[in-house]
């Protein structure tokens, strides 16, 4: 049966070592796009990089923060806050770094321009290749059900 509402209750938790995902429909659930809600400690920053192969757009929930995005004519940085939505197109260098006291939250949603890369038709085999890239353990990032439902709403595990 073809799913059409994916529920915050039913995340799943993706623990890296510079941010939180919270996957709320995976890139095999749909045509072309995936969702989840990312989540930044204070200080914390996802890596510099790029998706060659989708347009990123988010909306910013919770906290502060700057993104920093490479242009030709050299790197640019925005304020972001809640309210805020952002859009990174195919091949735009970019990375969010949470410039606040608290928490850090965006809804992100990937749109594959082509559909998703066939060397990662799953959320967990792109896990896996961000893994790889960055010497990241895939056993002990991916947590698995959000254990009180909330998605990015729980404050138990997103400093884990």
């Amino acid at each position: 049966m073809t799913t059409y509402v994916f529920h915050a209750r039913d995340a799943i938790r993706y623990r890296f070592p510079t941010h939180t995902n919270d996957l709320l429909m995976g890139r095999e659930d749909a045509a072309t796009s995936e969702a989840f809600f990312v989540i930044l400690e204070p200080g914390e920053a996802p890596p510099f990089h790029v998706h060659p192969d989708a347009e990123q757009v988010f909306y910013v929930l919770e906290g502060t923060a700057e993104m920093t995005v490479r242009e030709a004519g050299g790197p640019a940085t925005v304020a972001l806050g809640p309210g805020d939505f952002v859009r990174t197109p195919p091949g735009l260098y970019h990375a969010v770094k949470n410039t606040g006291t608290g928490r850090f939250i965006y809804l992100s949603i990937d749109c594959f321009t082509a559909g998703p890369a066939a060397g990662e038709p799953t959320w967990d085999a792109h896990v896996h290749a961000m893994c790889e890239l960055n010497g990241w353990d895939f056993d002990a990032v991916k947590l698995g059900p959000v254990t009180d439902g909330t998605g990015a709403l729980d404050t138990t595990q997103a400093g884990a």
